[in-house]
């Protein structure tokens, strides 16, 4: 009898974030869906870009809007072991965003350079 060995490789996905925390449901859908993806064992990385940047911020009080202070629910990253969080320069600096006034410590600040580089290392992009 023989047995079938299939290895299982790691595959890397990048999670892009592009809308504003609220508004839309986006960001939180692609927040759900990393943190589902982290399940499996997968080489995770997250980048913020455009709007997408406005998640980071400490500073947000959306209870105006009835709903949940979505920055507070992403030092949950670091739990599910997410540990590759990028974030878009040119969009930081287009929206005048300080790397101070982001709430998770540790997320990496790339240019436009470095994520064309990123991208053509990644196996699967998933864009919200």
């Amino acid at each position: 009898m023989t047995t079938n060995n299939k290895s299982i490789t790691c595959k890397k996905l990048l999670f892009i974030s592009r809308h504003a925390p609220y508004g839309t449901s986006l960001a939180k859908e692609a927040l759900d869906a990393i943190l589902a993806a982290s399940a499996y064992d997968q080489n995770l990385s997250l980048l913020f870009m455009d709007d997408g940047v406005f998640q980071l911020l400490s500073a947000q009080d959306p209870s105006d809007l009835e709903q949940k202070n979505f920055a507070a629910m992403l030092p949950v990253l670091a739990l599910y072991e997410i540990e590759n969080i990028y974030v878009h320069f040119e969009s930081l600096q287009a929206r005048q965003i300080t790397i101070n006034e982001l709430i998770l410590d540790g997320v990496q600040v790339i240019d436009s350079k470095t994520i064309c580089s990123l991208l053509t290392q990644q196996d699967q992009l998933l864009s919200f």
